[in-house]
């Protein structure tokens, strides 16, 4: 029975977490899988009810820290090492930069068979300076000489590393995009949505326009924020932001919007967790122009009770969030970058605008909420455009597929 190893940077809400808890719980049985990481940053919320709630039991590794830190990070290669020592995998499975680097190490140091590495996405471009990205790059470059395989999760994503910033050769790099359980996007729509409007009072003919995940530069808040004003000076409906998610970068968002003269309103007393145990009376969070929600859980009752989805990143890998939307027939508006193009088809299930230019992003939000038409078809082309794609059982397949291959 081959055995592997799967390693993720740290277990805090986002794709790679549901990535590798879909490949350790449903892997084909010939496949022995275990599963260790890191903590969630402070400002991260954890995702350990994701784990918890498919019977995974991941070994902790509390050295193992997204930032670069020589000590810790010594410590977490010789913890890794001793795991690799005793539990004897046929293959290393890691995911994300710093996992990569000391997990990659570590396997080959120990003449591990096989070498996977997944990019979730990369820190290539709007991150660092120059001097410092040029670092990672050859840190990368060095590493791929120490991979039997890469995966890439989009074909942009392929093509930047190979063709962009040349970290590896074309024939090292697999596509296989994402996966996830989208079935809870497709159910009882009209009572989440109800009840998340019911939470925090939106009305029947309110559009809410939300943005969903971790509060932190690379997602360029500001461009959401200008054009959410673009919007509410121009419609004659009215319009309702929300923010979900939380960050390092939530107080400075605050006071931006704060500096905008965008009222806002805080979910305070309702943390959004638990939607499903439903609530009573009247909203529990006050209306505003703009809403900052926390974290949320149920993030399906926050896609059936928008109207559409927005993502104004400078950088991304697979966009979850906008997989989400469209599995629940939420429209999106969305900055051209990474595998976005992949994900969101322009014109049919969204529309994509230029990075960072709030004129396009804004006149693109603009004509989705004055068009309700153009609403409805998207809603109904959402599904046809992630369902099947961007399902686990998809996810298992191909890596299953590409397992076989290397262990052959």
């Amino acid at each position: 029975m081959p055995r592997v190893l799967q390693i993720l940077n740290r277990f805090n809400i986002g794709g790679p977490t549901y990535n590798v808890a879909y490949l350790t719980r449903h892997m084909p049985p010939e496949f022995e899988t275990m599963l260790i990481g890191g903590l969630p940053e402070a400002s991260e919320e954890s995702s350990g009810h994701i784990l918890d709630g498919m019977g995974i039991s991941p070994v902790i590794l509390p050295d193992l820290h997204r930032r670069i830190s020589p000590w810790r990070d010594l410590l977490s290669y010789r913890h890794i090492k001793q795991v690799i020592k005793d539990f004897k995998p046929d293959i290393v499975h890691t995911h994300a930069a710093k996992a990569g680097a000391v997990g990659r190490m570590a396997a080959h140091d120990l003449g591990v068979k096989a070498v996977v590495h997944t990019f979730h996405g990369h820190v290539f471009h709007s991150y660092f300076g120059p001097a410092r990205t040029s670092v990672f790059k050859n840190v990368e470059r060095f590493l791929s000489h120490r991979t039997s395989r890469i995966i890439a999760i989009s074909e942009k994503q392929k093509s930047e590393l190979v063709d962009e910033h040349r970290i590896c050769a074309e024939d090292k790099v697999s596509v296989i995009p994402l996966g996830f359980d989208l079935a809870k996007f497709r159910e009882g729509q009209a009572e989440k949505r109800a009840l998340f409007r019911k939470v925090y009072g939106v009305a029947d003919d309110e559009i809410v326009v939300a943005i969903v995940g971790r509060l932190v530069p690379v997602k360029n808040h500001a461009l959401f924020l200008r054009a959410l004003q673009y919007v509410q000076a121009r419609s004659g409906k009215r319009v309702r932001g929300f923010i979900v998610g939380d960050g390092q970068e939530r107080g400075s968002i605050r006071q931006l919007s704060a500096a905008m003269g965008i009222s806002m309103a805080h979910a305070t007393s309702f943390n959004g967790h638990g939607f499903g145990h439903g609530v009573n009376g009247k909203p529990v969070v006050p209306r505003a122009d703009l809403t900052f929600t926390g974290w949320v859980n149920d993030v399906d009752f926050v896609h059936a009770g928008a109207d559409v989805v927005a993502l104004s990143s400078f950088n991304e890998g697979t966009p979850v969030s906008l997989i989400e939307a469209q599995a629940a027939g939420c429209p999106v508006v969305s900055t051209r970058v990474g595998g976005v193009e992949n994900v969101v088809s322009h014109g049919h299930t969204g529309l994509l605008c230029p990075v960072d230019d709030a004129l396009s992003f804004g006149e693109s939000l603009l004509r989705l909420v004055e068009d309700d038409q153009m609403r409805s078809r998207m809603r109904t082309a959402g599904w046809q455009q992630v369902g099947e794609r961007y399902h686990y059982s998809r996810l298992v397949r191909d890596t299953a597929s590409l397992f076989h291959e290397l262990i052959a």
